[in-house]
């Protein structure tokens, strides 16, 4: 007898002796084998990559042969914890480079709030590009009114330090910049993020200071895009949607939390399609879509990465000596602490078609 048929017929009502001792031992028999079911545990996979410093949002990078790593850094700055992310207090960044034993050494401080003139508070997750000998360090951070805007600074070595420039990117709002070089020699930025990073409140084209947010049936807050100057300090086009579609080729709307952008774009290219994959914020899933442009559209394909021990979910995909990997970070160093991470790294796989083989750091084991 199944379990739920077992449920309904203790649920009869039995009015012979018989029935009811009957129905007594089938409680029992029920108890017993409820205990005896081994109960399944959650147990992180993959080491962190240095645990010397807690470190969050890793932005992988091959410059020179060797791969360096572009994380924020993740203190306790004694911040109560709310949905706006206000625990996430970062002042500073340093530079990573990884080992042969598969561990990352830190490099130093690489920029430090103090040093950005028009930067008040919270360092998030940071990009990096090269062109000409020049490395472009772009980062978010909130200004004076706690309006988060993008920075960028520069220096003469992928390993810092940098030197901010005295304002923010025109035009460059919210969190979460990723500049991506196509093979053209172009380079594009993607950013935004919504709830904390308040991509919510730039959606009439100007600032607001409440948060609006779509209708559950309604088109998503789209991540942004923009071509880069040809010094890489400005934008040179105006600043479009990003558009995510479906498999029929409608956009994903603002209810589907189990696809829709949340923050964390990154764009990688791998056989000639553009890869533009992000966080889904409150589902916790690193979830990608494919496209023939660097503009999109690009339509959804699935998770590249399961939820991790911790709230927050962010990432980067490098190719290295011939292989794959994602740079991704969970809440494992501080035993689950949402705002001290550590960074991590795991092989990416593709499948024959073109898609990415999911991957679970998270796993379930018996007792």
């Amino acid at each position: 007898m199944h379990l739920s048929s077992i449920q309904v017929f203790l649920a009869l009502d039995f009015n012979s002796k018989m029935m009811k001792i009957l129905r007594t031992i089938l409680l029992l028999a029920l108890m017993i084998g409820c205990q005896s079911t081994p109960q399944q545990k959650q147990e992180v996979t993959y080491d962190p990559l240095i645990t010397s410093m807690y470190t969050a949002d890793p932005s992988a990078h091959v410059f020179d042969g060797a791969l360096y790593i572009y994380p924020s850094h993740d203190i306790d700055g004694g911040v109560p914890e709310d949905d706006l992310g206000s625990h996430f207090a970062m002042r500073d960044y340093h530079v990573l480079k990884m080992n042969a034993d598969e561990t990352a050494q830190d490099m130093g401080k690489a920029l430090d709030l103090d040093d950005i003139p028009w930067a008040k508070k919270q360092l998030w997750a940071p990009d990096i590009a090269e062109k000409n000998g020049t490395y472009y360090f772009y980062f978010p951070a909130k200004d004076a009114d706690e309006i988060f805007r993008i920075g960028v600074a520069t220096g003469s070595t992928p390993e810092g330090p940098f030197t901010a420039e005295e304002s923010p990117i025109a035009g460059a709002v919210s969190i979460d910049p990723a500049v991506f070089k196509d093979s053209d020699g172009s380079y594009y930025m993607y950013f935004g993020g919504i709830w904390g990073g308040q991509l919510q409140r730039w959606e009439s084209g100007s600032y607001v200071a409440e948060d609006r947010y779509p209708a559950a049936d309604e088109v998503a807050i789209a991540p942004k895009v923009a071509k880069m100057s040809e010094d890489m300090l400005q934008f040179e086009t105006a600043v479009q949607d990003i558009q995510l579609l479906d498999a029929e080729g409608n956009p994903i709307l603002a209810g589907d939390n189990e696809r829709r952008f949340f923050e964390a774009a990154w764009v990688h290219q791998y056989n000639g399609k553009y890869y533009f994959s992000y966080s889904t914020g409150d589902t916790h899933n690193i979830a990608y879509a494919i496209g023939d442009s660097p503009l999109g559209p690009f339509t959804y394909q699935g998770v590249i990465l399961k939820p991790v021990l911790g709230w927050t979910n962010h990432h980067s995909i490098v190719e290295y000596e011939g292989a794959w990997y994602l740079y991704f970070h969970d809440s494992s160093l501080s035993k689950g602490v949402t705002h001290l991470r550590s960074i991590k790294r795991a092989k990416l796989e593709y499948l024959p078609d073109g898609r990415i083989q999911t991957i679970d750091a998270l796993v379930e084991v018996a007792p």
